[in-house]
């Protein structure tokens, strides 16, 4: 069985975004064809309420999976198909923009506000598809107990287990992986898929030594493989687990539109501009 060796480890850069939301762009545009299909990661952690609660105010997106997984927090969301509610902790929002959609996601006043949001690419068949929203509560997150470890499944299935979503256009495996001091933990995973992780809390190890330590708010992403392995160090580590299979399809990328040729880009960009971008 081939182990998954470490490709490359990113941390990403401090920026504000939306009306002036301190986060962490832990992968972007430079890197989407090795993480193909995931496009952009954004993290956030912090107990400073003036980091995030100018939030992020009515805004379209085009061609792309917004993915918002809060571990601690408050966030209020609304958006043009009419759904409207709270991102609370353990939740997950998984909305499709397909051909259009305009929402608005405004963190509330907490202890702290801990999570990410992943953008997913959708396949150039499904770029236009009808927008959807799927709101996913934390009781709705089975929880495997292993020895020393709890995974989440957010989507896709895990021992036995499914998440509440598998992924209508990329299949995704999305876990919440927690494990105490010195734990080993083991994944097989389909060979040629795209696999990365970002470490939340803690440290990790993950090339099978016992030396390469890899600290926390770090991205790393692995080659080809049919097993992962990690391992926490003595404080022990909290990652989030991303897989799914590569595209390979060009990108035309601007601001929160993600198209296959500079001229869909452009068109969404009129369509937005005449204010006949939502269908």
């Amino acid at each position: 069985m081939t182990i998954r060796t470490i490709r490359k480890v990113v941390t990403g850069t401090t920026q504000y975004d939306g009306a002036g939301v301190k986060l962490v762009r832990v992968i972007s545009l430079p890197d989407v064809k090795e993480f193909d299909p995931f496009l952009m990661l954004d993290a956030f952690d912090s107990y400073d309420s003036d980091d995030y609660t100018k939030g992020f105010p009515w805004h379209p997106h085009r061609g792309i999976e917004t993915v918002t997984y809060l571990i601690k927090g408050h966030i209020e969301h609304q958006d043009s198909l009419g759904n409207k509610g709270n991102i609370l902790d353990g939740c997950c929002q998984w909305m499709t923009a397909g051909s259009g959609i305009m929402h608005q996601e405004m963190p509330q006043v907490s202890e702290r506000m801990l999570g990410v949001q992943l953008w997913l690419n959708l396949p150039q068949k499904d770029k236009m598809t009808a927008p959807t929203y799927r709101d996913i509560r934390a009781d709705m997150v089975p929880k495997i107990l292993g020895e020393g470890s709890t995974v989440g499944v957010i989507s896709g299935e895990y021992k036995g287990n499914s998440g509440a979503v598998q992924g209508e256009h990329v299949k995704m495996l999305f876990l919440d992986v927690n494990l105490e001091p010195g734990v080993k933990w083991e994944l097989d995973t389909i060979k040629d898929a795209n696999l990365f992780v970002y470490i939340v809390e803690g440290e990790g190890l993950f090339d099978n030594s016992n030396d390469n330590i890899t600290p926390s708010k770090s991205a790393v992403l692995f080659n080809n493989g049919e097993q992962l392995i990690a391992r926490a160090s003595s404080k022990g580590v909290r990652f989030l687990l991303f897989c799914g299979d590569k595209l390979n399809e060009p990108i035309a990328w601007g601001g929160p539109i993600v198209m296959n040729t500079q001229e869909e880009l452009k068109q969404a960009f009129r369509e937005i501009d005449n204010g006949t971008f939502v269908k």
